[in-house]
């Protein structure tokens, strides 16, 4: 209690009407005010603290990790994929976009395109009427980029942080993904990408899915690949941001190389984190590169994702994540881990929103002039 409680309940008074106590209050009142506002400084200069030492300490590493040289041909292994917007399958896209899109890709290391024919209904079946050309695309690919698959891009929503999606969950959902599997292998395609998202790590349905997709791939002779999360910087982050945000961003570590051992390709989605400056994004990107390498086997090709994108929210900042950033942060990643992996790329999202600097960034700093001998030198990008 204080003085001035002390007083106020007292009772004594002076003659003029003011209690004893109360007078003693009105000296001291003034000399605890600066006492309260002193505190509720600290208070704010340690929890301030609190916030961002972390941060600090989180931004060093990351510039840190940004800091010196890749190692010496530490350039594509003609192992690189992009991912196309669904014009290409709808009709939208004509002959001369893929003999243009063909003379694009000459001479880089892209050697899959994962065009959407999406996106899987909630029940895991996929209507025809969703990619209607795809067998022109495949035939017209073939025919002016010999060397280049075409993979059917699958993906759907998750009804794991809202009631709204697709359930892995159900056994009738998960075979009707399969279902829609030998669809797509049977409509020509030259393999199978997943991207299904909000996925959260350790889901055992999602593997069980893997298992049976990957019989069904390798009875084909095509590729199945899959789009990641990324990997916990931190050890757990993903059951901390999932407890106090219901959100998962990002997998474990262990939980990525289970994944990666179910499938012949992983493309890691290392865009969207955030990060304010090209230094930070390229130093996180060099480590999502060391941790996936880790856990991923030599028989599955590792892609990190690069951002062929303009985006200015809390999760994107155009200016931070660029295509020279992220190219060296892979680069660095991939010298500090396994400099002489073969089953490694890189992978471009997306064909429709990519600018001539994002083409050259990547043909500069990541192909470094190492052509491919077959394929047919750039043209301007056809826009979506």
């Amino acid at each position: 209690m204080s003085p001035a409680q002390d007083g106020r309940t007292d009772g004594g008074g002076n003659g003029n009407g003011v209690g004893e106590g109360e007078a003693e209050t009105e000296k001291k009142a003034p000399a605890s005010k600066p006492g309260r506002r002193r505190w509720i400084r600290r208070g704010a200069l340690g929890l301030a603290l609190v916030v961002l030492v972390p941060l600090l300490t989180v931004a060093v590493a990351l510039r840190l990790n940004y800091a010196g040289s890749p190692a010496d041909g530490t350039h594509t292994r003609g192992k690189d994929a992009i991912w196309l917007g669904h014009a290409w399958v709808d009709g939208r896209r004509t002959d001369a976009d893929v003999t243009a899109f063909a003379r694009r890709l000459a001479g880089t290391g892209i050697r899959d395109l994962y065009v959407h024919a999406g996106p899987l209904e909630h029940d895991g079946t996929l209507p025809a009427s969703a990619y209607p050309k795809a067998a022109w695309l495949i035939g017209a690919v073939h025919r002016a980029a010999p060397g280049i698959r075409v993979q059917a891009w699958l993906g759907d929503k998750l009804a794991t942080e809202s009631p709204d999606g697709m359930r892995l969950a159900e056994p009738d959902t998960r075979a009707a993904v399969v279902r829609s599997t030998r669809q797509i292998l049977a409509a020509g395609f030259d393999g199978a990408h997943f991207d299904l998202e909000p996925l959260h790590s350790g889901d055992e349905h999602y593997l069980d899915l893997l298992d049976t997709l990957h019989q069904i791939t390798r009875a084909h002779g095509v590729p199945l690949s899959v789009a990641a999360h990324q990997i916990d910087p931190l050890p757990a982050l993903h059951s901390v941001t999932g407890t106090l945000a219901g959100h998962h961003k990002w997998w474990s570590q262990a939980y990525f190389g289970q994944v990666a051992r179910r499938v012949d390709q992983i493309a890691v989605m290392s865009y969207d984190t955030a990060t304010p400056l090209e230094s930070l994004y390229g130093g996180y990107v060099a480590q999502q590169t060391s941790l996936a390498l880790e856990v991923t086997p030599e028989s599955t090709d590792l892609l990190m994702g690069l951002p062929f994108y303009r985006e200015n929210n809390f999760d994107h900042w155009s200016f931070a994540e660029t295509v020279p950033g992220a190219v060296r942060g892979v680069r660095l990643g991939l010298s500090r881990t396994d400099a002489d992996r073969a089953g490694f790329g890189v992978a471009l999202y997306v064909d429709f929103a990519a600018t001539e600097a994002d083409w050259r960034a990547y043909e500069r700093d990541w192909v470094a002039g190492k052509a491919p001998a077959v394929r047919p030198t750039a043209l301007p990008r056809s826009a979506e």
